[in-house]
């Protein structure tokens, strides 16, 4: 009764938070790999997973990070490891676990296992690229895409500025994905230019915000044709998200170009490319949008899996803190600046921000220490994030996992982001205790046997996870 007292009260909680938004990509694994050790991962065979169907019911936002806070008894490290003691040997699992469990209220140290072993993150890697993201940008922070005069009065600049969601048509003000619409821009500037007398134009686009390659060297060529990441740009269409098996465009600026191009004719002023060019300071604005705030896009990145849109913002981030962005500079800014924070990121060598390079190392210390950051609310936007995090059985990339028997009953009451590559699988987030307790875990499992044995370690993750949800652990 105490646990469904518990689950319900969650769970309450959790769809009073929710909104009306059903994500618009395929959740699940985004970064499967079947190539061996050391070669880069490549994707999977559609066939070696199950299909994923786009969940029906509204997505949740967040449920609080404080379940019935510290008032709630606290399990003991004795209590915890005898729970777990004889999951950390399930050979599902992999040649080496390593595990964190801490109390979020106190940061008590509750179990640790090879914490401080490098290991490969995968996509939970993002975290730390979350936390970089976070401390950059303040709160509410929005992307502007405009349209300047050019220097003739045919002549008219794209900007990008960030924003790679932006709606082909009007936007929506209550997405995230599409808040800003190239539809919009594609009206004001027509309006501006029709009042002028100005009927045919040529539009070149200003890529000097954040650019950089548009994928890194160390994926796998065949990551982009699969889906399993998009180009990583500084502008882009919301309706040309990469997803497993639907690859985005190899340019997505070329593609939001030609597109703007096109929509502008459709508005009676006929529209060519021209070459990249950077506008000039103060040059007239014909028309603007703004996109979601940088946190919630982060959280969507988080939530989705999203390789080039995580790469992308931490690349912005990077960017305006005066770090060349590249995909190796990128990954730097985010060490260092994790670093800053206070965490001690002995042991983390990473060369991108998303997790998708086999290169990635990072000591589950450090992800459990990222996440206390956000149980802390240590840094401004990291609680929120760690809010939004998926949430076992109901969203993101969680939203088909904790089905089974065994893990089931914590669906619900488990928030996390995860991560697999080939041999690899990893999760790390928060979840409330059979008593209400809040702690935060992290789990990289490695030396998983590939094709069926990545189902499996998935299984055996959650019901890892399930059974310290579901016990007191105070013995």
């Amino acid at each position: 009764m105490r646990r469904l007292a518990v689950a319900v009260g969650v769970v309450a909680a959790l769809l009073g938070y929710a909104t009306l938004d059903v994500y618009d990509r395929v959740p699940g694994i985004l970064t499967l790999a079947p190539a061996p050790d050391p070669a880069p991962a490549t994707p999977a065979p559609t066939t070696s997973l199950p299909p994923v169907v786009q969940p029906s019911r509204p997505t949740p936002a967040g449920m609080p990070l404080a379940a019935s806070g510290a008032q709630a008894p606290l399990p003991t490290p004795a209590g915890v490891a005898a729970v777990l003691a004889g999951m950390l040997g399930d050979a599902r699992l992999g040649a080496a676990v390593s595990v964190v469990v801490r109390d979020a209220a106190t940061g008590a140290h509750l179990l640790d296992v090879d914490a401080d072993a490098p290991r490969t993150p995968a996509s939970s890697l993002k975290l730390l690229a979350a936390a970089a993201v976070d401390a950059t940008f303040p709160p509410g922070t929005r992307l502007t895409t405009k349209v300047v005069q050019g220097p003739a009065p045919d002549q008219v600049v794209l900007v990008a500025g960030g924003d790679t969601l932006l709606d082909p048509g009007p936007g929506d003000p209550a997405a995230v994905s599409g808040r800003a619409g190239l539809g919009d821009l594609v009206a004001a500037t027509a309006t501006s230019l029709r009042s002028r007398g100005v009927t045919r134009v040529t539009v070149s686009p200003d890529l000097s915000h954040a650019p950089g390659p548009l994928m890194a060297p160390t994926w796998s060529s065949s990551f982009q044709p699969a889906g399993i990441t998009g180009a990583v740009a500084s502008i882009g269409l919301s309706t040309q998200r990469a997803t497993p098996g639907h690859p985005g465009p190899a340019d997505p600026a070329a593609a939001v170009l030609s597109t703007f191009a096109r929509a502008l004719g459709a508005q009676g002023v006929a529209a060519v490319v021209g070459p990249p060019t950077v506008a000039a300071a103060g040059a007239p604005v014909l028309g603007s949008v703004t996109s979601a705030p940088v946190a919630e896009q982060l959280a969507l990145a988080l939530a989705d899996s999203d390789n080039a849109l995580t790469e992308s913002l931490a690349r912005q981030a990077a960017f305006v803190t005066g770090t060349a962005p590249g995909f190796a500079e990128t990954a730097a800014f985010v060490r260092s600046t994790v670093a800053g924070l206070g965490v001690d990121v002995t042991g983390v060598a990473i060369v991108d921000a998303s997790g998708l390079s086999r290169e990635d190392a990072v000591p589950a210390r450090v992800l459990a220490d990222v996440l206390a950051l956000g149980a802390a609310d240590a840094v401004p936007g990291m609680r929120e994030t760690v809010r939004r995090l998926p949430v076992a059985g109901l969203s993101g990339t969680l939203w088909d996992r904790f089905a089974a028997a065994g893990s089931r009953g914590a669906a619900g009451v488990v928030r996390a982001k995860t991560g697999t590559l080939t041999g690899v699988s990893a999760v790390a987030g928060t979840l409330v205790t059979l008593d209400g307790r809040l702690l935060t875990f992290t789990v990289l499992a490695s030396g998983i046997a590939p094709g069926a044995g990545t189902l499996a370690a998935r299984e055996a993750l959650d019901r890892f996870v399930a059974t310290l949800a579901g016990c007191g652990c105070r013995s």
